[in-house]
């Protein structure tokens, strides 16, 4: 069987269209959209008062759906992509490699843990769809970005650890956070009893890449700095226009509490809102210089209506 599969290559029926993360965050349905009305705002945060509570809370169960899909491929890929510590790369020679440039080989207890997270998400596949089906969205209603697979396939493992079980799965234990809680507030039992099922995973999905991630680099500070910068490149896309934060601003809390048991460290978790809420900033700085600048061109248009010039 083929190794490292390109994200191009990602298989997907009919149903499902592809976007970039740029064209996500822009996307008026989502819940990333911080701009118009959201921007004035005092609270962001997803809470059934909200007037687009229905289809923002539709479009992140969707975003939920199809990262679960791509989590499910990513782990059970890392599962297959690499060898077994102290086994040959015998099937270098099959993918037209080198002994010299083949990938390194992880610890089999690694793959094991892999597997376990390939199970576990494809039982939120199921859960998902059975969820989004009972908020009233088909599959395919909103599109479907790359982003998790793309950190999936990297050849390194340890960026791998670093961009899809600490970065992005702990993106999850804050969103499974933040829907769980909006499904208590909206009185809906179903949505609040399965985001709490998914996150206990979450968190284990998290603590094992974090177990791993100080493992295998114990004894390599460059690797591991290099793949920490990895993680917070990640993390500093997905906290674009201040989407997570302790901020009730942002859509999407931190969860400080499941991080903590996740593996994360106080100034791991400090780096993240600080990130979030330079983002925040960014974004409010943004949304005036525009208001400035409609109010100009208005100005320049009514002196010039005024003069005739």
């Amino acid at each position: 069987m083929r190794r490292f599969f390109p994200v191009d290559e990602l298989a997907r029926d009919e149903r499902f269209a592809m976007i970039t993360m740029r064209d996500r965050i822009g996307d008026p349905r989502s819940t990333l959209n911080l701009s118009g009305d959201q921007t004035r705002r005092s609270s962001n945060r997803l809470v059934p008062t909200r007037k687009d509570a229905s289809d923002a809370a539709r479009a992140l169960m969707h975003g939920i759906f199809v990262g679960e899909i791509q989590a499910l491929e990513g782990a059970g890929r890392t599962c297959w992509d690499f060898d077994d510590v102290g086994v040959s790369p015998h099937r270098a020679a099959e993918d037209g490699e080198s002994e010299l440039n083949a990938p390194e080989p992880i610890p089999f207890a690694l793959k094991l843990d892999m597997a376990r997270q390939a199970w576990d998400e494809a039982r939120h596949v199921e859960i998902s769809v059975k969820l989004s089906d009972w908020m009233g969205t088909e599959i395919g209603q909103f599109a479907e970005n790359t982003v998790l697979f793309e950190a999936a396939c990297s050849r390194d493992p340890v960026l791998r650890l670093a961009g899809v079980n600490r970065a992005l799965e702990g993106l999850a234990i804050d969103v499974f956070t933040t829907m769980k809680e909006f499904g208590d507030l909206a009185g809906d039992p179903f949505l609040a009893f399965c985001e709490d099922w998914m996150l206990a995973d979450e968190v284990t999905h998290v603590k094992m890449g974090s177990d791993w991630l100080r493992r295998i680099t114990e004894n390599d500070a460059d690797r591991r700095k290099k793949a920490l910068e990895f993680q917070s490149v990640v993390d500093k896309l997905f906290s674009f226009g201040g989407t997570r934060s302790d901020s009730d601003e942002s859509p999407i809390g931190l969860a400080r509490r499941f991080r903590e048991l996740a593996g994360f460290t106080d100034d791991e978790i400090t780096s993240i809102a600080e990130v979030s809420m330079e983002s925040i900033n960014e974004r409010k700085a943004e949304a005036s210089a525009l208001q400035a600048g409609v109010a100009r061109q208005a100005a320049a248009e009514r002196f010039s209506a005024a003069t005739g010039t």
